[in-house]
């Protein structure tokens, strides 16, 4: 589907047609494809593999909503928004909620704002949680962190530098460590690791950990399990699953699986085994993990949003990113808006009840496709919500 958008640039106020066409990911062109991989290689904020056409393929693979919006300038490719278009024009980041970063790629003289882009793209408005916006398109947003690991000295100087700053708390994982070693069985480190059975492991245990902690089960719809599976068999070129994990002799202890562009890495499932959890094996984990590095080719390994307790002291870099929702300069943009005020008003970005409801809500809605996975959902973020409510009064 294509859409043309005039506006006036320039103090001479030049007539100028931005052409956009809304494809399905297998629809790109080797040329389409050449183009974002141009942008995404000339600014460094677009490095991430969620960020290219590789992974919005390999979700087109499982999605049928799948779409993006390729802005054309005369001729030349300048822009790729990679989404799920939702009823009503709504726009979802492509693969939500494993896309946690995600945005409009584009070089630095789009001269488009956001609002005139999704406008453009036939879109109502742009739902986001992970927002990578370096020519800043879509304005002032609402701003948490992404951690990371980025190499620029060997692994074991690096830690050290980690243990030299907090010596007691590093003192006390080596210990936990040494331990593990001991009573469980020899540590050894696998990567990558191709084994079925530990990878269905690694998602059953992220499926319990998110009972018990009451989060979204983001693994329970089948196109999240099946991107999932189908990266973790994809063995060849620089876009591909990497398995990375733990052992304690022939017990499984830890592992993070994701995806990898060339040198960088971005897991998603990082799971331990319950029963382990005394001895801290995440922390034993990602020791291992940043001393292999350099041996799988790797110089970036996000830990991505959230947990900062857990992720900030292992992290050299902050990324920040935007969470929000943009909407387009059209009627269908203002409509959207005033659905936006209304949950505003209701107390939808505050932290309150109503916040965390609006966005457990959301975090369904992206993620489950069916009636059913969305009743669901919902009945287990109310079981969660009074089981944390009972946990309080007790």
């Amino acid at each position: 589907m294509a859409y043309g958008l005039h506006w006036a640039e320039g103090p001479k106020l030049h007539r100028v047609m931005l052409e956009t066409e809304s494809l399905h990911p297998a629809d790109l062109t080797a040329a389409d494809r050449a183009a974002w991989r141009a942008l995404t290689a000339a600014q460094p904020a677009f490095g991430s593999p969620l960020l290219g056409p590789e992974f919005a393929q390999a979700v087109g693979v499982v999605r049928h909503d799948a779409r993006v919006a390729v802005f054309r300038r005369d001729g030349d490719t300048i822009g790729f928004l990679p989404h799920h278009r939702r009823p009503g024009g709504l726009a979802r980041p492509i693969g939500a909620l494993l896309s946690d970063f995600h945005g409009l790629i584009s070089a630095p003289d789009f001269n488009v704002d956001g609002a005139e882009a999704l406008a453009a793209a036939g879109l109502s408005s742009f739902r986001f949680s992970g927002l990578i916006d370096p020519f800043a398109l879509f304005g002032s947003t609402v701003g948490r962190e992404a951690h990371g690991i980025a190499l620029a000295e060997p692994p074991e100087v690096y830690l050290e530098g980690l243990r030299a700053a907090s010596p007691k708390r590093f003192k006390n994982w080596r210990r936990l460590e040494n331990k593990l070693d001991r009573e469980v069985g020899a540590l050894r480190f696998v990567a990558p690791d191709h084994s079925e059975e530990t990878f269905e492991t690694l998602l059953r245990w992220k499926r319990e950990q998110l009972h018990r902690t009451g989060g979204h089960d983001f693994l329970r719809p089948e196109w999240t399990v099946a991107l999932l599976r189908n990266l973790f068999a994809l063995r060849e070129g620089d876009f591909q699953g990497l398995m990375l994990c733990v052992y304690a002799g022939d017990r499984l202890v830890a592992g993070h699986f994701g995806v990898r562009l060339g040198d960088v890495y971005h897991p998603w499932i990082a799971s331990t085994d319950p029963e382990l959890a005394a001895w801290s094996p995440g922390q034993t984990f990602l020791n291992q993990a940043i001393l292999a590095m350099p041996s799988l080719g790797l110089t970036r390994y996000d830990l991505g949003p959230g947990h900062d307790h857990y992720k900030r002291p292992w992290a050299t870099t902050q990324t920040a990113i935007g969470e929000g929702v943009a909407l387009a300069a059209s009627p269908a943009g203002r409509r959207a808006g005033s659905f936006e005020t209304a949950w505003a008003l209701a107390g939808a970005r505050r932290n309150g009840a109503v916040g965390r409801l609006h966005r457990r809500l959301d975090a369904i809605a992206s993620a489950d496709l069916t009636m059913s996975g969305r009743l669901r959902g919902f009945v287990d973020a109310v079981t969660a919500q009074a089981r944390k409510g009972q946990e309080v009064e007790n």
